[in-house]
This record gives C-alpha cells, structure tokens and sequence, in this order.
C-alpha cells in the first residue's frame, strides 16, 4: 500500500502555556481532497500552521513524501511542495494584483514557465486578469480570496492547504470557489487539505473529513458517511435529531476500517 503523501502522527501544538491540538494524528493521500472541521477554536488552523511551519510542534511528526518536516522554516517547507492559504486571504494590499502572484513564485527561478502559470492561473479566475494592474487592497472580499488562492498555485503545489476560503464570501461567491477548489484538484492533480466551517461544502468536496473539538479528533470517517452521521447533521448541518437533540456526545470514533 503506497505511504500517504502527508501525515501527522501524535502532534501537539502549544500558544504560550495553551494547548491548541493535542495528539493529533491524520493522512491524506496524493490527489485527494480531506476536510477538516470543527467550531472557533477547534485547533483547525493551528493543524495547517504546524504543517506549514508557522507554528513549531512540541511533540509529534511531520511527514511529507517520507520526510519529516515539522519545525522547518516555511520558506523550506514552500521549496517542498505545501502552499498555505491562511484564513484572511492575507494579500499585499499596496501590490498589484500581478505583483501579488509574481510573489507567489518568488522561491522559484523558471521564469518563463512563471508567465505561463500566471496565465494559467487567470484561467481559473478570469477576472484576475482583468484586474492584473490594480492593487490588491482594492479588491473585494471575494477577489481577494481568488487571488490568495492563485497566489498559493503558483509555487506549483504538490500540496495545498487552505484555510477558511469561505469566510465572509456571499453564497454565490462560496460555491464559485468550491467549484474551483473542484477543478484544481482534478485538472492539476493537487492535493488538498482543506479546513472549513461550512461543513456541508466541504463534505461535498472533499473525499475523507476529519472532525475536531478542542483540539481532538472525535471522528473521521469519508464524507458521505459523515453527512449520514446523526452528529454531523445536528452540530454542522443543522439537521436535528431528537434521539440525539439537546445532548453533546461526541466519542472518538472511525466509522469506516
């Protein structure tokens, strides 16, 4: 059986004296898309920044295509193949939005094939292209997610991590990205790990999901199961059950072997 191209085995993170993920171990496999979920304050994002190197582990690895990689620089890990997309988008505002996917490159020293994925990428994204000169800060909530996304592909990713990509968007705007979230992985073969709050776009895009509650997993399981899971519809879906109304009763659980 081949060895997945990411996994975490028994990582914990700390902020300070404050454990933000305790013990937590998760794979996703090369051209899959895996979800993670979880309210506020879950530890889903400090999962993406252990990977990417924005936050150090105290215990726990890190593995990447067979190589340990926690506690690298993100800059290394960047050379390695893991593009993050933090929550916030995070543009340069002051830059163009060329100049922001230009600075998505910068680690990289092909730079013709560099105009060839920015134009790549403004094929995903088209009105990228037609607002190529005007600064970033000026973009909408929406636009600014686009070019964060784009930004990210164009250090050709074997993996791409995002974080949040519909917070704050309007419906329309959600399943625009969600769509194109679709389309990179199938069309570019990247792989993604992908942690979000609305659970039922991502159940829908991703292949295996994870669920976390302070700083645990309490189940996982591929996604069409996780939307059948009583739990799962009352807590994310808004689908109550009375058997289950009223009563938080998470176990960790793996519901498929």
């Amino acid at each position: 059986m081949m060895a997945p191209l990411l996994q975490l085995s028994n990582i914990e993170t700390y902020y300070g004296p404050i454990m933000a993920i305790r013990g937590i171990s998760l794979s996703v496999r090369e051209g899959s898309v895996v979800t993670v979920l979880g309210a506020n304050g879950a530890g889903k994002t400090t999962v993406l920044r252990t990977i990417s190197g924005v936050a150090d582990p105290q215990k726990g690895t890190v593995i990447f295509e067979d190589q340990e990689i926690q506690k690298q620089n993100p800059d290394r890990v960047v050379k390695l193949g893991i593009s993050h997309v933090p929550e916030g988008r995070e543009v340069f505002p002051f830059l163009t939005v060329r100049e922001n996917l230009i600075m998505g490159a910068f680690l990289r020293n092909d730079s013709s094939a560099v105009l060839a994925d920015l134009e790549r990428v403004y094929t995903y994204f088209p009105v990228l292209s037609e607002r190529s000169g005007q600064r970033a800060g000026m973009l909408s909530g929406g636009e600014q997610q686009m070019l964060a996304i784009s930004r990210a592909l164009m250090s050709r990713p074997k993996l791409l991590l995002l974080d949040e990509p519909s917070l704050g968007l309007s419906p329309i705007l959600v399943a625009e990205i969600f769509d194109i979230i679709k389309r990179i992985n199938k069309e570019e073969g990247i792989t993604i790990l992908l942690v979000e709050q609305n659970a039922r776009m991502a159940l829908e895009v991703a292949e295996y999901g994870y669920v976390l509650e302070v700083g645990r997993i309490v189940m996982e399981d591929h996604c069409e199961r996780l939307m059948e899971s009583d739990e799962i519809k009352e807590f994310y879906l808004g689908q109550k059950d009375e058997g289950v109304r009223g009563q938080r009763r998470w176990k960790k659980k793996k519901l498929w072997r």
